[in-house]
């Protein structure tokens, strides 16, 4: 999927800042510098692969037992998640009696996420655990995430993965900045939806979640960061400060989910603008070349009972850098660093 320079520009007039100190439209003309000197910008080169070691059927069973575990009266429903230029509904007759093994062996999302802007969010000092919901309100999300070496296709194994993403209501945890970017210092000493989680002998790791907010600027994502294996170590308080990645990328969910979630309270009292999919600068970017958008299926009769969510990206774990650290949580809290107060 391509889009024209009229199109971006005309998105470009109605910008707004995503973040406190940036703005989207550096990070998505950073995002277009990456896409175009990338080598790799999808793991289709490694399908077979994937397929003759049986990782697709591995993944298949992994979810299938997440989905018997928390699903509260089976399969309800699946949608065919893609770009924006295809149907978000599956055309495929999936009802309460497919096979689970159907769906989740199932990999269209089985692309590289290539290394995208952190935004200035990152934080560092994070928990190492598998719930990061903590006591927040909102839709539960389990989130199965498989990681590939893009130059080899093997599954990226003992490696740890963190994930980050806003509340319902669109603040995220650990920075001093609040709802409509306002400034809250109190907030560094939250941590509420982050957490690090070390990837297993197939490349794959869960989370326990809640399905995000939005915020001015930005459709619904969810932040994931991969570090060089063997550079993260844990600290004897049951968290990991590191800062050297090796990828770091946002994934996103088709409209019509969010569209329903954002009906449900507490999301419905988020007052901040809506930016919807088709308005988002860094997800068309990632559209250029990939499909950054989880496959699901609800695991009860409405939205409101959670979901469970997956999705597959590769990784040059060869090319690093250090990420940008909105702040670091110590025992006790937060400590921003000096750009970002």
């Amino acid at each position: 999927m391509h889009f024209s320079t009229a199109l971006i520009s005309a998105f470009a007039a109605t910008l707004v800042a995503a973040h406190p100190g940036a703005n989207v439209e550096e990070e998505a003309q950073e995002r277009r510098g990456f896409l175009s000197t990338a080598k790799r910008t999808n793991l289709d080169h490694c399908s077979a692969q994937i397929k003759a070691r049986g990782l697709g059927k591995t993944a298949a069973l992994r979810r299938r037992t997440l989905m018997e575990n928390k699903a509260k009266r089976g399969v309800v429903a699946q949608r065919d998640l893609a770009d924006l230029n295809k149907s978000h509904h599956s055309d495929a007759d999936y009802d309460t009696t497919t096979p689970l093994d159907t769906l989740f062996e199932k990999e269209k999302s089985c692309v590289l996420a290539p290394e995208t802007t952190e935004g200035p969010y990152y934080v560092a000092g994070e928990f190492i655990r598998h719930n990061v919901a903590e006591n927040e309100p909102g839709v539960p999300l389990t989130l199965d995430l498989a990681i590939y070496d893009v130059e080899t296709c093997d599954p990226i194994t003992d490696t740890w993965v963190q994930i980050w993403s806003c509340n319902s209501t669109g603040i995220y945890s650990g920075v001093p900045s609040g709802a409509d970017y306002t400034p809250a210092p109190e907030n560094l000493k939250t941590t509420f939806l982050r957490g690090f989680q070390q990837t297993d002998a197939s490349g794959a790791a869960q989370f326990e979640t809640l399905f995000p907010g939005h915020y001015s600027g930005r459709t619904q994502h969810v932040h994931v960061a991969v570090h060089p294996t063997g550079s993260a170590t844990p600290r004897a308080n049951g968290t990991i400060d590191e800062a050297t990645v090796s990828h770091v990328g946002q994934f996103y969910f088709d409209q019509a989910l969010s569209d329903e979630v954002e009906r449900l309270a507490p999301y419905s009292a988020n007052a901040q603008p809506l930016t919807a999919n088709a308005d988002d600068r860094l997800l068309l970017a990632d559209l250029a070349t990939s499909d950054p958008i989880v496959e699901y299926v609800l695991l009860g009769e409405t939205v409101a009972d959670g979901l469970l969510a997956w999705f597959s990206f590769g990784v040059n774990m060869t090319a690093t850098r250090e990420a940008r650290v909105a702040a670091t949580y110590y025992e006790g809290g937060g400590v921003a660093t000096p750009e970002e107060e």
